[in-house]
């Protein structure tokens, strides 16, 4: 399910892409009602999968009215993150937390989008983790992933530098001890990125085993 979870979060999977069971398991050697399994969870524990009778499995399409709400609740959990991670901050993990800055700023020297979208995931992670709220993080994660998606769907261009100098003020306030700062910086980069939301959609053909990093095919 991991390598489901990523090609969709990292964007190789884009939103309406058609998974087709079969394809899948051959791709990944993988036993079909494993496969049938993983995407029966994903649709319904993170819900980026949509299961259509009779018509089979598709990267999900989250409407306008679900990306709001999605964000919404992203929004309420980050916050309650950034407070617990500031109460648990060291030198151990602020190091840790500059490590991961410098992996996307890497990234962005490299131009390798993938790289960038899957490394900012991870500083949002890293911040749960950090926290100690071991269900929090749980929840944050598939979070995560559906904003990813929504992201994949409504936004037509991202400004990764500013997305960058954004984590680097939140990491600072929370390396500072500073939780109100940290939490009004957050609230800031959340909305932020939902500001940039479009509604145009663009359909094109996917290449399952490029997506699932599989270099043959079947």
């Amino acid at each position: 399910m991991s390598i489901l979870t990523s090609a969709i979060a990292e964007h190789r999977l884009p939103p309406g892409t058609r998974l087709k069971e079969e394809v899948i398991a051959g791709l990944l050697e993988a036993n079909r009602n494993h496969v049938r399994a993983a995407l029966r969870r994903l649709a319904i524990e993170i819900k980026v999968v949509s299961l259509v009778p009779n018509k089979g499995a598709r990267v999900a399409q989250p409407s306008r009215d679900e990306a709001k709400d999605v964000f919404s609740a992203r929004l309420v959990l980050e916050k309650a993150v950034v407070e617990q991670a500031v109460a648990q901050m060291s030198p151990a993990k602020a190091n840790a937390l500059l490590k991961q800055l410098e992996k996307e700023a890497q990234a962005i020297r490299a131009n390798d989008r993938q790289r960038m979208i899957r490394e900012s995931g991870e500083f949002h992670k890293l911040i749960a983790q950090i926290s100690g709220n071991r269900v929090l993080a749980e929840l944050l994660e598939g979070l995560i992933t559906r904003t990813s998606l929504i992201i994949a769907l409504y936004q037509e261009t991202t400004d990764v530098k500013c997305a960058l100098e954004e984590h680097q003020r939140l990491a600072q306030a929370l390396i500072d001890k500073n939780p109100d700062t940290a939490i009004a910086l957050t609230e800031e980069h959340m909305h932020s990125i939902e500001s940039h939301l479009q509604l145009d959609l663009v359909e094109k053909e996917i290449d399952l085993g490029l997506a699932l990093g599989v270099n043959f095919s079947v």
